[in-house]
């Protein structure tokens, strides 16, 4: 819901509430106030009528697919049929495991996809199916800031698309230098995606996405959808004959090679709330041998290092941790990054 949908809802929450007796189901069917809707068959149909399946089934190769134990089981079993399934069972628990597709919790794909040969890439969604994680055919994870640049990339270049792009302050500035190389504009939000789906209700939106994996594309719905955007990326892979490490270098040789990476500090309130107090002062100048040379503040605190790397400090909105990402040139660059950065804020 957009943040003036969530606002208006708000309003009409009264300061005291008192019990009522809800009807029942049966009750509500009784009065015409209860109707079935086959909300999956419609999906379906809805995606077959967008996607090529054919080619996607005879190039794109075997998939493997964790669902998370999530929603996304059944309609990937009916539309990829030939897919090795993942923790594609009920379980409301999900067996304790955290449903948020990032690699720390996907690493059974990770290996399945490393270790068998016929797999070409892994597809994994969290428990509704909005949000997204993939992997390349080596088991390597390919983070949401790479997904976005290689939806941008296919739907402009290859489906000759056009679009607003739109994303949040914690993605990876090469989106916006992709935007700028193909002249499309652009918008930078707050996070969260309720700021992107008020625009794509308003505004024609090509491409869509944040940091967490919530991406959304021109001509479906304003909203996210991880099958969605996973069908979107087989696809390009079938049309090109490309390897999703072949969509990467594609992106690399357009916009420059470039890693992120992301920590969780889970710390004390009055630790948090300091380090706060000092990006808004911006009492840092460095982080170890890292000067900053330029800072940006829309949704939390963005270190500019030179060389497009950068640091970001941001308290989360929905968990009780103070994020901090890093963009550089590898992986290895964003880890020292982020521990001379921890370093220097604790």
């Amino acid at each position: 819901m957009v943040p003036a949908g969530i606002a208006e809802v708000e309003a009409l929450i009264p300061e005291a509430c008192t019990l009522i007796k809800l009807p029942t189901v049966q009750e509500l069917r009784d009065k015409n106030l209860f109707v079935d809707t086959d909300l999956e068959t419609m999906y379906l149909r809805h995606v077959r009528k967008n996607f090529d399946l054919k080619a996607i089934k005879q190039n794109a190769g075997r998939l493997a697919y964790d669902a998370m134990y999530g929603a996304g089981q059944n309609a990937v079993r009916k539309l990829l049929p030939r897919s090795l399934f993942l923790h594609c069972d009920w379980n409301p628990g999900m067996h304790g495991q955290a449903p948020e597709p990032i690699h720390r919790n996907l690493l059974l794909l990770s290996e399945t996809v490393r270790k068998n040969p016929k797999i070409v890439a892994g597809l994994a969604n969290d428990g509704d199916a909005d949000r997204i994680g993939m992997y390349d055919e080596d088991g390597n994870f390919v983070d949401s800031h790479h997904l976005l640049l290689i939806l941008l990339l296919y739907l402009y270049k290859y489906k000759e698309m056009r679009g607003k792009v739109v994303f949040t302050f914690s993605v990876t500035d090469k989106m916006k230098k992709m935007a700028e190389m193909f002249g499309l504009p652009y918008e930078i939000t707050a996070v969260g995606f309720k700021y992107i789906a008020e625009i794509m209700t308003k505004e024609d939106v090509l491409v869509g996405g944040e940091e967490s994996g919530g991406l959304a594309v021109k001509g479906h719905i304003p909203e996210r959808d991880g099958i969605w955007m996973g069908l979107l990326v087989l696809e390009f892979m079938a049309k090109t004959g490309k390897t999703v490490k072949g969509l990467v270098q594609e992106v690399y040789d357009t916009v420059g090679a470039f890693a992120f990476e992301r920590d969780d500090l889970h710390i004390r309130e009055e630790q948090k709330q300091a380090v706060i107090a000092a990006c808004k002062a911006r009492q840092y100048k460095s982080f170890g041998n890292y000067a900053i040379k330029g800072m940006e503040d829309q949704d939390g605190w963005k270190f500019l290092l030179g060389d497009e790397k950068w640091v970001m400090i941001r308290a989360s909105g929905t968990e009780p941790v103070l994020r901090v990402y890093a963009q550089g040139p590898d992986l290895a660059e964003c880890r020292r990054m982020l521990d001379a950065t921890r370093a220097a804020i604790l």
